[in-house]
């Protein structure tokens, strides 16, 4: 039987969880309707997770440097054979019985995403707060409701996939900026309701740069596709603002701020003027 689908599980220094992932995933697939690969994509790791992937069954790939998680899964993809793409992480955060359970909907669907949503799921404070802004900007931005904007379980379509892996970033953005070129792509999104639970080993992210990074790539990747989206509020805002210091020198300062103003509109307009130009350019080359 084909290999249908290819599980990449991107790994660095992820030795206490490696093994017990893998097993999981071959534990509950192993009477699924689809067959599978399970490559693993070792980022250089300092501990043995290269050693435990290997023990335990899988495909390795190497990188000889720390190259970052989005790197990792272009390697993964590269490597595969499967029709379908499945991500994974290492750390065990995820469930084989979830990625069983998303299998079910890949007929039906390009891209079906394993939904931190279920009730009396765990996570800081701060990655709560962090999560929601991210996901409502990027909601706004896409103009479709966003159940989990970067989630670790997930399956695409390869074929589907392959459209976007030149603008996809190297690094833990990846899974965030997928979602929103599929969903500016008019691509079917499907979300499922997974478990979340503890991770094995130590958090690879770093919070004010990780956010900072993902608001970078959630603005980047809009502009790339729909760039109207992101110019038209800023050259409306740039205009309002204009209106607003014209009012207030009016009546409040003894000379209206005339430069100010100008040069506020004049940029308001030049932006305007960048976007539809941009957007031109897309649909022509759409």
């Amino acid at each position: 039987m084909s290999q249908n689908i290819s599980i990449i599980i991107p790994a660095f220094n992820e030795e206490e969880g490696i093994a017990g992932v893998i097993k999981d995933i071959k534990n509950n697939l192993v009477d699924a309707e689809y067959s599978y690969e399970i490559i693993v994509v070792d980022d250089a790791s300092e501990d043995r997770t290269r050693e435990v992937a290997q023990k335990e069954g899988a495909i390795l790939i190497r990188h000889e440097q720390n190259r970052g998680y989005g790197a990792s899964i272009k390697s993964g993809i590269e490597g595969s054979k499967g029709e379908f793409i499945a991500i994974m992480d290492g750390d065990g955060s995820y469930t084989g019985k979830d990625l069983l359970n998303l299998t079910k909907f890949i007929q039906d669907s390009d891209m079906v995403i394993g939904a931190r949503t279920k009730k009396g799921i765990k996570q800081s404070p701060l990655r709560k707060i962090d999560k929601f802004f991210l996901t409502l900007l990027a909601s706004y931005l896409v103009e479709a409701k966003i159940a989990d904007l970067n989630s670790g379980l997930r399956i695409m379509r390869r074929e589907k996939l392959n459209r976007f892996l030149k603008i996809l970033p190297n690094k833990f953005s990846f899974t965030a900026t997928a979602t929103i070129a599929f969903l500016n792509s008019n691509l079917k999104v499907t979300y499922i309701p997974i478990d979340y639970n503890k991770r094995r080993g130590r958090s690879k992210i770093r919070p004010v740069y990780d956010t900072l990074n993902f608001i970078q790539l959630i603005i980047r990747t809009v502009i790339y596709f729909n760039p109207l989206k992101i110019f038209i509020p800023v050259s409306i805002s740039l205009f309002l603002t204009a209106i607003m210091v014209f009012l207030y020198s009016y009546f409040f300062t003894p000379k209206v701020m005339d430069i100010t103003i100008i040069i506020l509109m004049l940029f308001s307009m030049q932006l305007l003027a960048i976007g539809m130009v941009a957007d031109l350019i897309i649909r022509k080359m759409g």
